[in-house]
């Protein structure tokens, strides 16, 4: 991928060396009091409302902006993105053209942010070594923690589009089966163990054809952009389900993603190289460039960040799961999402599962003076991300909030 000249710092009021200046500019939907929803920018701790400017200017795109979510944006392809991304720039780092921009820039508490795009099809990947070692030796403590396979592709599921919710959105504690070893037979109740998955998920843009595999050098034609992913799991519920078709109730209650979608184009700072793949991967999976992304995260819960994983230590790229998951023909439209799985690095302060941070509930870490495991209800867990800026500062993005509710349905 090439790397794009640095922009200026934005006139924008408080958006000059801040994780929202020119070098960011994450889409999102929202609304004012009583009006319809559409697409804008964020800068500093504004949004921009892009539908009057762009009216304004009379830009052929306007209409992609009077949107209630970003699919018709994604869907219009690359070109479309980059002369989008390059026009936005102009208007928030030009002061000429402050007059035309300056009253459509709207404060973050005046207006509702929303579910950014409508989720299609939702494909959720295993992509951590140090995370995929962990659990394997959790649930399967007697073989080998890797499976044969999981070297050799990257191992994923497909979950349920129609649960993916924006950040701050509650997650109602789930119920379903839960049966631990020393039980003789399952029962029905809520999940006991309810989890946080720490994610980045990837943001579908341009479709490809039934029956045409996407090559891992044409991902950043698809791929428009990122969000934080926080993958909710109830793990006792997982645990008896999963064998033999992998994860379905466990996992498919709730997955919460960032308001703000960050541009491929955003990251061009951010790429490095995987940190090694052996064996090598086969043809269709080789990546020529560096695929890998060197993105910070934090797990707070209650207050207090548990845990720090970095993304830079993921075996799979995210360029190899497009290729895996379009390599039968499978095909992929705007607004498709696919996750990275849980980021986990090799020290217990790098895990990003609670299931690994208390080492399956029998290693509790303290949070605020109390010994904790798994999620209680009114919990609430925030993760953040960030990662280097073109602009040669950090870009922070957008955050993944969810609060705990006992469960329903009981009575």
């Amino acid at each position: 991928m090439t790397t794009p000249s640095s922009p200026p710092s934005s006139w924008v009021e408080g958006a000059a060396g801040s994780g929202y200046d020119a070098d960011h500019l994450p889409y999102g939907v929202f609304a004012g009091p009583g009006e319809s929803p559409r697409v804008g920018v964020r800068i500093g701790n504004h949004v921009l409302d892009l539908t009057p400017v762009a009216a304004a200017d009379m830009l052929d795109t306007h209409h992609l902006f009077d949107e209630p979510s970003l699919n018709e944006l994604l869907g219009a392809g690359r070109a479309v993105w980059q002369s989008t991304r390059t026009w936005i720039t102009g208007l928030v780092t030009d002061e000429t053209e402050r007059d035309l921009v300056e009253p459509h820039l709207l404060p973050l508490a005046e207006v509702t942010m929303l579910m950014p795009f409508e989720v299609g099809d939702y494909v959720d990947f295993y992509a951590s070594l140090d995370h995929a070692t962990n659990v394997g030796r959790l649930f399967r403590p007697d073989a080998e923690a890797l499976l044969p396979n999981w070297r050799w592709l990257p191992v994923g599921y497909h979950g349920r589009g129609g649960t993916v919710v924006p950040s701050g959105t509650d997650v109602v504690r789930p119920c379903g089966q839960r049966k631990a070893p020393t039980e003789d037979a399952p029962t029905y109740g809520p999940s006991r163990r309810l989890d946080i998955e720490a994610e980045l998920g990837f943001v579908v843009g341009a479709g490809s054809h039934l029956g045409e595999p996407v090559s891992t050098s044409a991902f950043a034609d698809h791929v428009f952009g990122v969000v934080g992913l926080n993958d909710w799991s109830a793990r006792d519920i997982q645990a008896w389900e999963y064998v033999p078709l992998g994860p379905f109730l466990g996992k498919s209650f709730a997955t919460s993603i960032s308001v703000w979608v960050t541009p491929l184009d955003a990251l061009a700072a951010t790429w490095t190289d995987l940190p090694g793949q052996e064996p090598a991967p086969l043809d269709y999976l080789s990546v020529a460039e560096p695929a890998g992304l060197a993105i910070d995260l934090e797990v707070e819960l209650a207050g207090e960040v548990v845990s720090r994983p970095p993304y830079a230590s993921m075996y799979w790229s995210p360029h190899q799961m497009l290729a895996h998951l379009t390599a039968n023909g499978a095909s992929i439209r705007p607004g498709d999402l696919f996750a990275s799985g849980t980021i986990s690095g090799p020290e217990r302060e790098q895990r990003g599962s609670f299931l690994e941070l208390s080492w399956g509930g029998k290693e509790p870490f303290t949070v605020a003076g109390v010994e904790r495991t798994f999620l209680d209800d009114g919990d609430t867990v925030v993760l953040r991300y960030s990662a280097p800026g073109t602009g040669g500062g950090r870009i922070a993005i957008g955050e993944v909030s969810g609060t705990i509710l006992p469960a329903q349905g009981l009575d």
